[in-house]
């Protein structure tokens, strides 16, 4: 897979999204694994090679979808993107998952939220992000907390997971409230 260090932090970096095939396959594949779509609300839903690479045809022309890649291997290990981003009200909401397993709990996706947040801020001038999260999911609601979001709202039971109904967690950083540098490779 082809990937450029487009902001470049400690064991990470974003690049933008390059829609091979083998990147295809690799996110048909997470995107059928219930460690990983229990997550994300997608459980209900299948993806195919076929309906991915329309998802990512028609959906990454997004300039702020980026691939999180390890520095050390050149390696895939999720996604992390900037939605519905409103140049106007200068709003956008935070999409992410760590699709390898093996990558989960160890610090990554913060880190991955921390550039995005920074290129976010300072570089796309926005002024509010947002996020949706499922009250069960624990690990993720520390990790935006680490990241400054803060809860604003939930709406109760609107989330059904295998078999239960849970909260959908709202959750926003300001960029007053964002005062950290993160992307190494500035220049200036």
């Amino acid at each position: 897979m082809e990937y450029f260090k487009k902001l470049v932090g400690e064991r990470i970096y974003l690049s933008p999204k390059s829609a091979s095939e083998e990147e295809i396959e690799k996110f048909t594949e997470w995107l059928n694994d219930f460690e990983t779509t229990d997550y994300t609300g997608r459980s209900a839903q299948t993806m195919n090679i076929r309906k991915e690479k329309e998802y990512m045809d028609n959906n990454y022309k997004n300039d702020s979808s980026f691939a999180i890649v390890t520095i050390d291997e050149d390696k895939l290990i999720g996604t992390v993107s900037l939605e519905k981003v409103d140049n106007i009200n200068r709003i956008a909401t935070l999409g992410i998952f760590i699709g390898d397993k093996e990558y989960r709990s160890k610090g990554y996706g913060t880190e991955a939220i921390r550039l995005i947040l920074d290129f976010g801020f300072n570089y796309m001038n926005l002024n509010n992000i947002d996020l949706q999260v499922m009250s069960f999911n624990e690990r993720a609601i520390k990790c935006y907390e680490k990241c400054s979001f803060k809860e604003y709202g939930r709406r109760k039971q609107s989330v059904f997971v295998n078999g239960k109904y849970y909260d959908k967690i709202y959750m926003e950083v300001l960029a007053e409230n964002f005062n950290e540098s993160y992307i190494k490779n500035k220049n200036i």
